[in-house]
C-alpha cells in the first residue's frame, strides 16, 4: 500500500513540476510578446493558459483522492495540503500572463521602449521565483523555499522603479502616450503579482516540510 501511495505522491510531484515549467513558459512568451510587439505570439498565451487551468483540475483530483483513499499521515498530509494550495497561486500566475497577453492584444502593441528594459529583468527574476519554488517542493529544499521569498522584496523594488520610470515620462512627454505608459505601469504589476504567488508557494513548501506556515500559528507535527 505504502509503494502505491509513494507512486503516486511521484506523480503529483511530477504534474506540479509539469504545471510550474507551463507557467515559465507563458512568462518567457509573453515577455517577448512584450518586446517583440508580437500579438500572435499574446493570442498563444491566452490559448496555452486552458491548459495551466487544465493540469490544476487534473492535480486537484489527484490531491483528493490521496487524501480519501490513502489517509496519510502528518508529514505526507503536509505535502498534499501544500500542494493544493500551491496549485491556486500558479493558476493565477497563468492568468495574470494572461492579463498581460491581453493587455498587448487590446492596446494593438508595437514594442516596449528600452527605458522600460527593467520589466524584462522583473519577467526573468519572477519566472526563476516560480522555477525554484516548485523545485524546493520536490527537492524538500526549504533554504530554497526561503530565498525565493527573500526575492519578492527585489521585485518590489522592480515596480517601484518602473512606476518611477513612467512618472518621468508623463511629466516629460507631457501627458502624451499616456495610455502606453499606463499599461507599462500594469504589466509590472502583475509581474510583481507573479512574484507575490511565487512567494505564497515557497511559504508553503516551508509549511509542507516545518508544518509551520507564517500567516498561521498553527503547528502541525511529523
Amino acid at each position: 500500500m505504502r509503494n502505491r501511495f509513494d507512486r503516486q505522491l511521484r506523480t503529483l510531484e511530477d504534474q506540479l513540476t509539469h504545471m510550474g515549467e507551463l507557467c515559465e513558459a507563458a512568462i518567457t512568451k509573453v515577455t517577448q510578446a512584450l518586446k517583440d510587439g508580437s500579438v500572435e505570439q499574446a493570442k498563444i498565451v491566452m490559448a496555452e493558459d486552458e491548459e495551466i487551468d487544465q493540469i490544476e483540475k487534473d492535480i486537484e483530483r489527484l490531491c483528493l483522492k490521496l487524501l480519501l483513499q490513502q489517509q496519510p499521515v502528518a508529514k505526507d498530509l503536509r505535502r498534499i495540503s501544500a500542494a493544493l494550495k500551491m496549485i491556486t497561486d500558479m493558476e493565477r500566475i497563468g492568468d495574470q500572463t494572461s492579463d498581460i497577453a491581453e493587455i498587448i492584444i487590446s492596446s494593438k502593441w508595437e514594442s516596449a521602449t528600452e527605458e522600460i528594459h527593467v520589466i524584462g529583468t522583473m519577467a526573468s527574476e519572477v519566472s526563476k521565483m516560480v522555477r525554484d519554488s516548485v523545485t524546493a517542493y520536490v527537492n524538500k529544499d526549504l533554504e530554497l523555499a526561503r530565498s525565493v521569498m527573500k526575492a519578492d522584496d527585489e521585485i518590489d523594488q522592480y515596480f517601484e522603479e518602473v512606476r518611477d520610470e513612467m512618472i518621468e515620462f508623463i511629466k516629460d512627454e507631457k501627458g502624451q502616450n499616456g495610455k502606453k505608459i499606463f499599461d507599462l505601469i500594469m504589466v509590472s504589476k502583475y509581474l510583481e503579482r507573479i512574484g507575490d504567488h511565487a512567494t505564497n508557494i515557497a511559504e508553503w513548501v516551508e509549511f509542507s516540510i516545518t508544518g509551520v506556515h507564517k500567516d498561521s500559528a498553527v503547528i502541525q507535527g511529523n
